[in-house]
């Protein structure tokens, strides 16, 4: 169980499709030694990427559900949701962010701003999430990182800082430039793990002390000791820092990182940006309606010694049944303990509590405010709250899209059909924004969804 919840992060990575967002939560898991060797997004080496678990996943090299694990850098413990950039589903990405505490948005050197990013930037808003930008892929032909931060302001409407220069970029892409501490880092060794600190090169001073103004002077907006000390010319980095996370805190500043996730550079220090400047959970402010008193709003403490209050966000079929993803946002809960879910009116014994590594689970004995975990063999369904002591309390749901999409569907044989017919009914229970009914006239059986490979995806399975 995390004792200091000001040493913990619930992140997601979010992008559109073929940003790079799995191949950089790849190298994350590796940096900060949660897995051993890099695997490729495609599943070229046969194994394919850690958190695309799923064997549809490695076939398309897509990420199609959104995946949970957890990691520990500079002693800190990140909780990661890998969340899927196609527009098809996009639900995986809403639930994600609604119980997440910040997130990194991930973008393409070159292809800049897409549209999933300005559906994604639409979803951040809605649940009020903190964010990071990191420009990926600056090793790409045609990168250009200047580009796309003018995209974030144009397009999105972000008040978007460079944090960093690149040191070359397409083929000559070899490292990036620090502008609060104003110095060269370097990617070295087999995988990048080695991070070396040099003088910045000689032609890019200029551009560096333009770059670091700017960041300075958007920072100091949100700091008043950072604008005194800019105007006398002695800005700290620590003044920086704060000025830097105060405006990310308050939804007014998205600081750009820049690097290449496949070619191993500008990981670390976007890890070192997460602890730095995104939100813990004691730092976000949780609402919910007690049912008992006319839906009165009351506020969700982060303190595990409170009443247990924790939110279902995601269901998965897993091998040994049905797979609960909850956020706890108040209280502890134990393996064994008796919760209730306050929209059965039902109440649950906790049988076997998990923490979650993509389809890999370590057996846990307890869990507290702040934390994600999930249960097994538990009846509820998306956007369940569940609470100690039979107390009726709910929190705010998940926004769900109308489906776009409907074909008939029928089963092969009589057998098939009621395989298909069990199929269907758990796979309206995992995803929101898939619907299954009988066509009174035809008798058909119309699926509804986001798109086509989102019932492409239901078909196959």
């Amino acid at each position: 169980m995390i004792s200091d919840l000001s040493k913990v992060r619930n992140i997601g990575i979010s992008a559109h499709i073929d940003s790079g967002k799995t191949t950089l939560t790849e190298r994350v898991l590796f940096y900060t030694k949660r897995i051993r060797k890099i695997h490729d997004v495609k599943g070229k080496d046969g194994v394919g990427a850690t958190m695309d678990s799923m064997e549809l996943e490695r076939e398309r090299g897509i990420t199609i559900a959104s995946a949970a694990t957890y990691c520990e850098w500079d002693g800190h413990h990140i909780n990661i949701i890998d969340t899927p950039g196609h527009v098809d589903f996009t639900i995986e990405v809403e639930r994600s962010l609604r119980v997440l505490d910040g997130a990194i948005l991930v973008l393409c050197a070159v292809a800049g701003v897409q549209s999933q990013s300005l559906t994604v930037d639409r979803q951040m808003r809605r649940y009020k999430v903190p964010r990071l930008a990191f420009v990926n892929k600056a090793d790409r032909t045609g990168a250009n990182p200047y580009r796309v931060t003018e995209e974030l302001k144009d397009k999105l409407k972000l008040n978007a800082v460079l944090m960093q220069l690149p040191i070359g970029l397409e083929a000559d892409h070899v490292g990036v430039v620090d502008l609060v501490e104003m110095k060269a880092l370097y990617f070295e060794g087999d995988n990048g793990e080695i991070v070396r600190e040099d003088e910045i090169p000689e032609h890019m001073l200029n551009a560096t002390q333009e770059k670091r103004n700017e960041m300075i002077e958007a920072a100091s907006m949100f700091n008043d000791e950072l604008l005194e000390a800019a105007l006398e010319d002695k800005v700290t980095s620590k003044q920086i820092h704060e000025g830097v996370r105060c405006g990310v805190l308050e939804l007014k500043l998205t600081p750009v990182f820049i690097g290449s996730a496949y070619k191993n550079k500008g990981v670390q220090p976007l890890l070192d940006a997460v602890i730095r400047y995104l939100p813990n959970p004691m730092e976000i402010e949780n609402v919910a309606l007690d049912l008992d008193d006319n839906e009165k709003e009351i506020k969700v403490v982060v303190d595990p010694a409170k009443p247990f209050i924790a939110f279902a966000f995601k269901l998965d079929e897993g091998r040994f049944g049905q797979l609960t993803y909850l956020r706890i946002y108040q209280g502890t809960l134990n393996k064994g303990d008796t919760i209730f879910n306050s929209r059965m009116n039902r109440d649950i014994r906790v049988g076997r509590l998990v923490r979650m590594h993509a389809d890999e689970m370590e057996d846990i004995a307890s869990a507290s405010a702040g934390d994600i975990v999930a249960l097994f063999g538990v009846d509820c369904a998306t956007g369940d709250t569940f609470t100690s002591n039979r107390r009726a309390v709910a929190m705010s749901s998940i926004y769900v899209p109308e489906p776009v999409i409907h074909i008939a569907i029928k089963a092969k044989d009589r057998k098939a059909e009621g395989n298909m017919a069990k199929a269907l009914a758990r796979f309206v229970k995992e995803d929101p924004t898939f619907h299954s009914r009988v066509d009174p006239e035809s008798s058909e059986t119309i699926i509804s969804g986001m798109g086509e490979l989102h019932l492409d995806v239901y078909v196959e399975r």
